[in-house]
Protein backbone atom coordinates (compact mmCIF):
# COMPACT_ATOMS: atom_id res chain seq x y z
CA UNK A 1 0.00 0.00 0.00
CA UNK A 2 1.53 3.40 -0.97
CA UNK A 3 1.96 6.43 1.56
CA UNK A 4 -1.05 8.56 0.26
CA UNK A 5 -3.23 5.48 0.45
CA UNK A 6 -2.43 4.47 3.60
CA UNK A 7 -3.54 7.90 4.43
CA UNK A 8 -6.74 7.84 3.09
CA UNK A 9 -7.79 4.93 5.02
CA UNK A 10 -6.54 6.34 7.83
CA UNK A 11 -8.88 9.32 6.95
CA UNK A 12 -11.65 7.49 6.19
CA UNK A 13 -11.53 5.10 9.97
CA UNK A 14 -10.98 8.61 11.49
CA UNK A 15 -14.22 9.18 10.21
CA UNK A 16 -16.31 6.45 10.25
CA UNK A 17 -15.11 6.36 14.44
CA UNK A 18 -15.72 10.25 14.96
CA UNK A 19 -19.15 9.92 13.18
CA UNK A 20 -20.04 7.14 16.15
CA UNK A 21 -18.67 8.66 19.45
CA UNK A 22 -22.34 9.83 20.13
CA UNK A 23 -23.51 6.25 20.23
CA UNK A 24 -21.06 4.27 21.37
CA UNK A 25 -20.71 2.96 24.94
CA UNK A 26 -18.96 5.65 27.21
CA UNK A 27 -16.62 2.83 28.64
CA UNK A 28 -16.29 -0.59 26.44
CA UNK A 29 -17.98 -3.55 27.85
CA UNK A 30 -16.30 -6.82 28.44
CA UNK A 31 -15.91 -7.92 25.46
CA UNK A 32 -14.11 -4.76 24.20
CA UNK A 33 -11.09 -5.20 27.06
CA UNK A 34 -10.85 -8.92 26.62
CA UNK A 35 -10.28 -8.30 22.53
CA UNK A 36 -7.28 -6.33 23.86
CA UNK A 37 -5.43 -9.49 23.95
CA UNK A 38 -4.83 -9.31 20.18
CA UNK A 39 -1.96 -7.06 20.87
CA UNK A 40 0.11 -9.12 22.68
CA UNK A 41 1.66 -11.17 20.50
CA UNK A 42 5.68 -11.39 19.94
CA UNK A 43 7.25 -9.14 17.64
CA UNK A 44 7.47 -9.51 14.29
CA UNK A 45 11.02 -11.01 12.61
CA UNK A 46 10.06 -9.80 8.34
CA UNK A 47 8.06 -6.57 7.68
CA UNK A 48 4.23 -6.57 7.74
CA UNK A 49 1.63 -5.05 5.63
CA UNK A 50 1.26 -1.39 6.48
CA UNK A 51 -2.29 -1.39 6.34
CA UNK A 52 -2.39 -4.57 8.90
CA UNK A 53 -1.12 -1.97 11.77
CA UNK A 54 -3.95 0.14 11.05
CA UNK A 55 -6.70 -2.10 10.53
CA UNK A 56 -5.44 -3.79 14.25
CA UNK A 57 -5.52 -0.38 15.87
CA UNK A 58 -9.11 0.25 14.33
CA UNK A 59 -11.18 -3.28 14.93
CA UNK A 60 -9.93 -4.37 17.92
CA UNK A 61 -8.70 -1.08 19.63
CA UNK A 62 -11.40 0.95 18.45
CA UNK A 63 -14.09 -0.94 20.30
CA UNK A 64 -11.86 -0.65 23.58
CA UNK A 65 -11.77 2.85 23.44
CA UNK A 66 -12.97 5.65 26.33
CA UNK A 67 -15.38 7.60 24.19
CA UNK A 68 -13.99 10.83 25.78
CA UNK A 69 -14.50 12.55 22.96
CA UNK A 70 -18.52 12.27 23.17
CA UNK A 71 -21.11 13.75 25.20
CA UNK A 72 -21.55 11.58 28.05
CA UNK A 73 -18.08 11.65 29.22
CA UNK A 74 -18.15 13.51 32.46
CA UNK A 75 -14.60 12.08 34.02
CA UNK A 76 -11.07 14.61 35.00
CA UNK A 77 -13.00 17.61 33.19
CA UNK A 78 -11.68 16.44 29.73
CA UNK A 79 -13.32 18.27 26.91
CA UNK A 80 -13.79 16.75 23.58
CA UNK A 81 -11.78 18.25 20.81
CA UNK A 82 -13.14 20.93 18.62
CA UNK A 83 -13.81 20.48 15.19
CA UNK A 84 -11.34 22.87 13.92
CA UNK A 85 -9.05 21.98 16.90
CA UNK A 86 -8.49 18.25 15.60
CA UNK A 87 -8.41 19.35 12.20
CA UNK A 88 -5.47 21.72 12.55
CA UNK A 89 -4.06 19.00 14.41
CA UNK A 90 -4.13 16.51 11.08
CA UNK A 91 -2.42 19.69 9.18
CA UNK A 92 0.18 19.89 11.56
CA UNK A 93 0.91 16.10 11.79
CA UNK A 94 0.84 16.40 7.73
CA UNK A 95 3.47 19.22 8.16
CA UNK A 96 5.54 17.02 10.35
CA UNK A 97 7.83 20.18 11.82
CA UNK A 98 10.07 20.22 14.17
CA UNK A 99 8.73 23.16 16.03
CA UNK A 100 11.85 24.58 17.67
CA UNK A 101 12.23 27.66 16.17
CA UNK A 102 11.51 30.17 13.07
CA UNK A 103 14.47 28.24 11.89
CA UNK A 104 13.17 24.80 12.07
CA UNK A 105 9.40 25.85 10.94
CA UNK A 106 8.66 29.50 10.01
CA UNK A 107 4.94 28.57 10.16
CA UNK A 108 4.81 27.02 13.57
CA UNK A 109 6.69 29.80 15.24
CA UNK A 110 4.59 32.41 13.38
CA UNK A 111 1.78 30.59 14.76
CA UNK A 112 2.92 29.47 18.00
CA UNK A 113 3.55 33.67 18.32
CA UNK A 114 0.04 34.67 17.37
CA UNK A 115 -1.26 32.02 19.82
CA UNK A 116 0.97 33.17 22.84
CA UNK A 117 -0.66 36.43 22.18
CA UNK A 118 -4.15 35.51 22.20
CA UNK A 119 -3.51 33.28 25.58
CA UNK A 120 -2.56 36.25 27.39
CA UNK A 121 -5.30 38.52 25.69
CA UNK A 122 -8.27 35.88 26.58
CA UNK A 123 -7.35 34.98 30.19
CA UNK A 124 -6.26 38.92 30.63
CA UNK A 125 -2.82 38.15 32.14
CA UNK A 126 0.12 40.32 31.86
CA UNK A 127 0.72 40.91 28.16
CA UNK A 128 4.71 40.60 28.64
CA UNK A 129 4.84 37.35 29.83
CA UNK A 130 6.09 34.29 27.53
CA UNK A 131 3.42 31.56 27.10
CA UNK A 132 5.12 28.00 26.00
CA UNK A 133 3.32 25.27 24.61
CA UNK A 134 4.70 22.11 26.64
CA UNK A 135 2.97 18.42 26.90
CA UNK A 136 1.27 18.52 29.77
CA UNK A 137 0.16 20.78 32.86
CA UNK A 138 2.81 18.75 35.15
CA UNK A 139 5.55 19.59 32.67
CA UNK A 140 4.53 23.17 32.17
CA UNK A 141 4.23 23.67 36.08
CA UNK A 142 7.66 22.29 36.40
CA UNK A 143 8.93 24.85 34.17
CA UNK A 144 7.33 27.35 35.78
CA UNK A 145 8.44 26.34 39.59
CA UNK A 146 11.84 25.64 37.62
CA UNK A 147 12.15 29.49 36.38
CA UNK A 148 10.41 30.53 40.09
CA UNK A 149 13.49 28.28 41.91
CA UNK A 150 16.24 30.09 39.43
CA UNK A 151 14.90 33.37 40.14
CA UNK A 152 14.62 33.72 44.18
CA UNK A 153 17.94 31.89 44.28
CA UNK A 154 19.30 34.90 41.50
CA UNK A 155 17.86 37.57 43.70
CA UNK A 156 19.56 36.21 46.57
CA UNK A 157 22.83 36.24 44.44
CA UNK A 158 23.20 32.73 44.07
CA UNK A 159 24.14 31.63 40.54
CA UNK A 160 21.88 28.08 40.20
CA UNK A 161 23.23 27.07 36.65
CA UNK A 162 27.02 27.27 37.46
CA UNK A 163 26.72 26.21 41.18
CA UNK A 164 23.17 24.13 41.27
CA UNK A 165 21.82 23.38 44.42
CA UNK A 166 24.21 21.94 46.65
CA UNK A 167 24.92 24.98 49.27
CA UNK A 168 22.37 27.19 47.70
CA UNK A 169 19.87 28.49 50.23
CA UNK A 170 16.87 26.37 51.15
CA UNK A 171 13.60 27.50 48.86
CA UNK A 172 10.69 27.01 50.61
CA UNK A 173 7.10 26.02 49.10
CA UNK A 174 4.21 26.49 50.45
CA UNK A 175 1.17 24.98 48.87
CA UNK A 176 -2.69 24.36 49.72
CA UNK A 177 -3.53 20.81 51.75
CA UNK A 178 -5.97 20.52 48.54
CA UNK A 179 -2.84 21.19 45.60
CA UNK A 180 -3.58 18.77 42.65
CA UNK A 181 -1.09 15.63 42.43
CA UNK A 182 0.33 17.48 39.03
CA UNK A 183 1.99 20.13 41.03
CA UNK A 184 3.04 17.94 43.60
CA UNK A 185 4.69 15.71 41.46
CA UNK A 186 6.51 18.70 39.69
CA UNK A 187 8.20 19.78 42.76
CA UNK A 188 9.06 15.87 43.95
CA UNK A 189 10.81 16.04 40.64
CA UNK A 190 12.38 18.94 41.00
CA UNK A 191 14.18 17.71 44.00
CA UNK A 192 11.26 19.45 47.02
CA UNK A 193 10.63 16.57 49.52
CA UNK A 194 7.26 16.65 50.53
CA UNK A 195 8.31 16.06 53.93
CA UNK A 196 9.80 19.77 53.58
CA UNK A 197 6.66 21.33 51.50
CA UNK A 198 4.59 24.04 54.30
CA UNK A 199 0.57 23.04 53.96
CA UNK A 200 -1.40 26.13 53.96
CA UNK A 201 -4.61 24.71 55.63
CA UNK A 202 -8.16 25.31 53.67
CA UNK A 203 -11.56 26.17 54.31
CA UNK A 204 -14.79 24.10 53.50
CA UNK A 205 -14.49 24.44 50.21
CA UNK A 206 -10.67 23.33 49.22
CA UNK A 207 -9.66 26.97 49.38
CA UNK A 208 -6.62 28.00 51.38
CA UNK A 209 -7.32 30.31 54.51
CA UNK A 210 -5.98 33.25 54.51
CA UNK A 211 -5.64 33.39 58.51
CA UNK A 212 -4.06 30.45 58.52
CA UNK A 213 -1.41 31.29 55.79
CA UNK A 214 2.01 30.04 56.86
CA UNK A 215 4.79 32.46 56.97
CA UNK A 216 5.84 33.70 53.36
CA UNK A 217 9.55 35.14 52.88
CA UNK A 218 11.47 36.16 49.77
CA UNK A 219 12.94 32.23 49.55
CA UNK A 220 9.05 31.19 49.15
CA UNK A 221 7.01 30.26 46.19
CA UNK A 222 3.68 29.57 47.16
CA UNK A 223 1.58 27.81 44.78
CA UNK A 224 -2.28 28.62 44.52
CA UNK A 225 -5.19 27.18 42.31
CA UNK A 226 -7.65 28.25 40.23
CA UNK A 227 -9.92 25.47 40.08
CA UNK A 228 -9.88 22.95 43.18
CA UNK A 229 -9.95 19.45 41.57
CA UNK A 230 -12.72 18.39 43.53
CA UNK A 231 -15.30 21.67 44.33
CA UNK A 232 -13.94 23.62 41.56
CA UNK A 233 -13.22 26.61 43.78
CA UNK A 234 -11.04 29.14 43.80
CA UNK A 235 -7.98 30.31 46.12
CA UNK A 236 -8.79 34.15 47.33
CA UNK A 237 -6.11 35.61 44.87
CA UNK A 238 -7.12 39.29 45.92
CA UNK A 239 -6.16 38.61 49.50
CA UNK A 240 -3.25 35.88 49.24
CA UNK A 241 -1.02 37.27 46.29
CA UNK A 242 -0.38 41.02 47.57
CA UNK A 243 0.46 39.39 50.99
CA UNK A 244 3.02 37.19 49.11
CA UNK A 245 3.98 39.85 46.74
CA UNK A 246 4.70 42.45 49.66
CA UNK A 247 6.92 39.53 51.49
CA UNK A 248 8.66 38.54 48.08
CA UNK A 249 7.95 35.54 47.62
CA UNK A 250 7.11 34.31 43.69
CA UNK A 251 3.45 33.38 43.52
CA UNK A 252 2.53 30.26 40.88
CA UNK A 253 -1.02 29.63 39.66
CA UNK A 254 -2.15 25.89 38.89
CA UNK A 255 -5.09 26.61 36.27
CA UNK A 256 -5.02 23.61 34.42
CA UNK A 257 -8.81 24.17 33.63
CA UNK A 258 -10.37 26.86 36.24
CA UNK A 259 -8.28 29.88 34.96
CA UNK A 260 -10.69 29.82 31.98
CA UNK A 261 -13.54 31.18 34.05
CA UNK A 262 -11.55 34.32 33.53
CA UNK A 263 -12.90 34.20 29.68
CA UNK A 264 -16.39 33.86 31.12
CA UNK A 265 -19.43 35.85 33.18
CA UNK A 266 -17.72 33.83 36.34
CA UNK A 267 -14.48 36.14 35.96
CA UNK A 268 -14.83 37.51 39.42
CA UNK A 269 -13.86 34.20 40.70
CA UNK A 270 -10.40 34.83 39.48
CA UNK A 271 -10.51 38.25 40.84
CA UNK A 272 -6.62 39.20 41.46
CA UNK A 273 -4.86 35.86 39.86
CA UNK A 274 -3.16 38.26 37.08
CA UNK A 275 -0.89 39.51 40.17
CA UNK A 276 1.16 36.59 39.97
CA UNK A 277 4.57 35.30 39.05
CA UNK A 278 3.04 32.23 36.91
CA UNK A 279 0.20 30.22 35.47
CA UNK A 280 -0.40 26.92 33.83
CA UNK A 281 -3.36 25.66 31.96
CA UNK A 282 -4.21 23.03 29.87
CA UNK A 283 -5.77 22.89 25.92
CA UNK A 284 -7.43 19.47 26.25
CA UNK A 285 -9.45 20.32 28.96
CA UNK A 286 -11.68 23.81 29.26
CA UNK A 287 -10.66 24.63 25.56
CA UNK A 288 -11.39 21.39 23.87
CA UNK A 289 -8.17 21.17 22.03
CA UNK A 290 -6.33 17.51 21.52
CA UNK A 291 -3.96 16.38 24.13
CA UNK A 292 -0.31 17.33 24.41
CA UNK A 293 -0.92 20.95 24.55
CA UNK A 294 -1.02 22.48 27.66
CA UNK A 295 0.61 26.40 28.96
CA UNK A 296 3.37 27.50 30.94
CA UNK A 297 3.16 31.46 31.25
CA UNK A 298 5.40 33.62 32.93
CA UNK A 299 5.62 36.95 33.77
CA UNK A 300 9.17 37.70 33.68
CA UNK A 301 9.53 36.43 29.98
CA UNK A 302 13.27 36.18 30.38
CA UNK A 303 13.54 34.10 33.78
CA UNK A 304 11.40 31.43 32.17
CA UNK A 305 13.55 31.63 28.53
CA UNK A 306 16.47 31.35 31.23
CA UNK A 307 15.28 28.87 33.09
CA UNK A 308 14.86 26.69 30.00
CA UNK A 309 17.09 28.03 27.32
CA UNK A 310 18.38 25.02 25.29
CA UNK A 311 20.95 27.09 22.33
CA UNK A 312 24.07 25.43 21.60
CA UNK A 313 26.46 26.69 19.30
CA UNK A 314 25.35 24.88 16.22
CA UNK A 315 21.98 25.72 16.69
CA UNK A 316 20.32 29.78 18.83
CA UNK A 317 17.26 30.78 18.53
CA UNK A 318 15.71 33.83 19.97
CA UNK A 319 14.36 34.13 23.37
CA UNK A 320 11.16 33.19 23.03
CA UNK A 321 11.65 30.29 20.86
CA UNK A 322 9.36 27.37 22.17
CA UNK A 323 12.53 25.32 22.79
CA UNK A 324 13.94 27.83 25.25
CA UNK A 325 10.34 28.32 27.16
CA UNK A 326 9.87 24.08 27.61
CA UNK A 327 11.05 20.96 28.40
CA UNK A 328 11.11 19.85 24.59
CA UNK A 329 14.45 20.31 22.01
CA UNK A 330 12.66 18.59 19.72
CA UNK A 331 8.82 19.14 19.87
CA UNK A 332 5.47 19.50 17.68
CA UNK A 333 4.07 22.88 17.34
CA UNK A 334 1.68 22.48 20.47
CA UNK A 335 0.39 26.04 19.60
CA UNK A 336 -1.26 25.05 16.48
CA UNK A 337 -4.82 23.61 18.09
CA UNK A 338 -4.61 26.54 20.47
CA UNK A 339 -4.59 28.96 17.77
CA UNK A 340 -7.06 27.41 15.79
CA UNK A 341 -9.79 27.10 18.96
CA UNK A 342 -9.21 30.39 19.62
CA UNK A 343 -9.15 32.09 16.05
CA UNK A 344 -12.78 29.56 15.47
CA UNK A 345 -14.64 30.33 18.82
CA UNK A 346 -13.30 34.07 19.92
CA UNK A 347 -13.75 35.51 22.54
CA UNK A 348 -17.84 35.32 22.67
CA UNK A 349 -17.81 31.77 21.83
CA UNK A 350 -15.13 30.91 24.43
CA UNK A 351 -17.41 32.61 27.15
CA UNK A 352 -20.76 30.88 25.86
CA UNK A 353 -18.52 27.79 26.16
CA UNK A 354 -17.72 27.89 29.78
CA UNK A 355 -20.81 29.76 30.69
CA UNK A 356 -22.53 26.64 28.98
CA UNK A 357 -21.07 23.85 31.19
CA UNK A 358 -21.44 26.29 34.55
CA UNK A 359 -25.21 26.39 33.72
CA UNK A 360 -25.08 22.56 33.04
CA UNK A 361 -23.45 21.42 36.10
CA UNK A 362 -26.00 23.92 38.19
CA UNK A 363 -28.33 22.21 36.36
CA UNK A 364 -27.48 18.53 37.02
CA UNK A 365 -26.78 19.42 40.50
CA UNK A 366 -30.57 20.46 41.43
CA UNK A 367 -31.42 17.26 39.37
CA UNK A 368 -29.49 15.41 41.86
CA UNK A 369 -31.12 17.17 44.82
CA UNK A 370 -34.19 16.59 44.09
CA UNK A 371 -32.94 13.06 43.60
CA UNK A 372 -32.36 12.83 47.28
CA UNK A 373 -28.36 12.98 46.68
CA UNK A 374 -26.23 14.61 48.78
CA UNK A 375 -24.37 17.90 46.81
CA UNK A 376 -21.55 18.62 48.88
CA UNK A 377 -19.81 21.54 47.12
CA UNK A 378 -21.36 24.63 46.13
CA UNK A 379 -21.14 24.69 42.36
CA UNK A 380 -19.26 27.62 41.78
CA UNK A 381 -18.07 26.17 38.31
CA UNK A 382 -18.25 22.76 36.47
CA UNK A 383 -17.62 20.59 38.64
CA UNK A 384 -20.43 18.57 40.71
CA UNK A 385 -19.28 16.77 43.60
CA UNK A 386 -21.57 14.54 45.01
CA UNK A 387 -22.92 11.75 47.78
CA UNK A 388 -25.78 8.78 47.75
CA UNK A 389 -26.51 8.46 50.88
CA UNK A 390 -23.78 6.03 53.15
CA UNK A 391 -20.61 5.18 51.50
CA UNK A 392 -21.65 2.41 50.58
CA UNK A 393 -24.86 3.52 48.59
CA UNK A 394 -22.13 6.02 46.49
CA UNK A 395 -19.70 3.76 45.70
CA UNK A 396 -22.52 1.25 44.65
CA UNK A 397 -24.01 4.31 42.14
CA UNK A 398 -20.86 5.01 40.81
CA UNK A 399 -19.99 1.22 39.73
CA UNK A 400 -24.01 0.96 38.50
CA UNK A 401 -23.24 3.94 36.08
CA UNK A 402 -19.97 3.23 34.70
CA UNK A 403 -21.02 -0.45 34.20
CA UNK A 404 -24.60 1.12 32.40
CA UNK A 405 -21.99 2.34 29.29
CA UNK A 406 -24.27 5.68 29.23
CA UNK A 407 -22.36 8.17 31.11
CA UNK A 408 -18.94 7.74 32.76
CA UNK A 409 -17.66 9.66 35.68
CA UNK A 410 -14.88 9.05 38.34
CA UNK A 411 -14.41 8.70 42.16
CA UNK A 412 -12.95 10.68 44.49
CA UNK A 413 -12.42 10.84 48.06
CA UNK A 414 -13.50 14.47 49.77
CA UNK A 415 -12.72 15.52 53.75
CA UNK A 416 -12.12 11.41 54.36
CA UNK A 417 -15.03 10.06 52.55
CA UNK A 418 -16.20 8.89 49.13
CA UNK A 419 -18.07 10.67 46.51
CA UNK A 420 -18.30 11.01 42.82
CA UNK A 421 -17.06 14.00 40.54
CA UNK A 422 -19.03 14.78 37.80
CA UNK A 423 -17.27 17.30 34.98
CA UNK A 424 -19.17 19.55 32.47
CA UNK A 425 -16.34 20.41 29.60
CA UNK A 426 -17.33 18.71 26.78
CA UNK A 427 -18.67 21.03 23.66
CA UNK A 428 -20.68 18.10 22.38
CA UNK A 429 -22.77 17.63 25.82
CA UNK A 430 -25.92 18.97 25.02
CA UNK A 431 -29.08 19.33 27.32
CA UNK A 432 -30.49 15.95 26.27
CA UNK A 433 -27.14 14.49 27.67
CA UNK A 434 -27.82 16.44 31.03
CA UNK A 435 -31.20 15.13 31.04
CA UNK A 436 -29.53 11.50 30.19
CA UNK A 437 -27.20 11.55 33.01
CA UNK A 438 -30.02 12.90 35.80
CA UNK A 439 -32.15 10.19 34.52
CA UNK A 440 -30.13 7.52 35.03
CA UNK A 441 -28.59 8.42 38.39
CA UNK A 442 -32.27 8.80 39.67
CA UNK A 443 -33.34 5.56 38.48
CA UNK A 444 -29.92 4.12 40.56
CA UNK A 445 -30.72 5.92 43.31
CA UNK A 446 -34.47 4.65 43.14
CA UNK A 447 -32.75 1.34 43.02
CA UNK A 448 -30.85 1.39 45.82
CA UNK A 449 -34.10 2.88 48.34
Amino acid sequence: MDELALLTEADERGRVYTASVRERRVYPDAAALTGLGAFDEPLPQKAQPEGEALRLLDEVGSPATTASNGPRYFGFVIGASLPAAAAAERMMLAWDQCASSFANSPVAATVELVAARWVLEILDLPRESAVGFGTSATACGLTCLAAARRSLLARLGWDFDGDGLIGAPEIRVVMSETAHITVKKALRVLGFGMNRVVIAPTDEHGRIDPDRLPLLDDRTILCLQAGEVNTGEFDPFDVLIPRAKAAGAWVHVDGAFGIWARASSAAELTKGVDGADSWTTDGHKWLNTPYDGAMAICRDAEALSLAMNSDAVYFTAAKDAQKNLTMEFSRRARGIPIWAALRTLGREGVAGMVDRHCAQARRIADGLRDAEYEVVNRVVLNQVLVRAGSDEETVAVLKAAQDSGEVWFGPTVWQGRPAFRISVSSWRTTEGDVDTLIALLQRLKKGLA
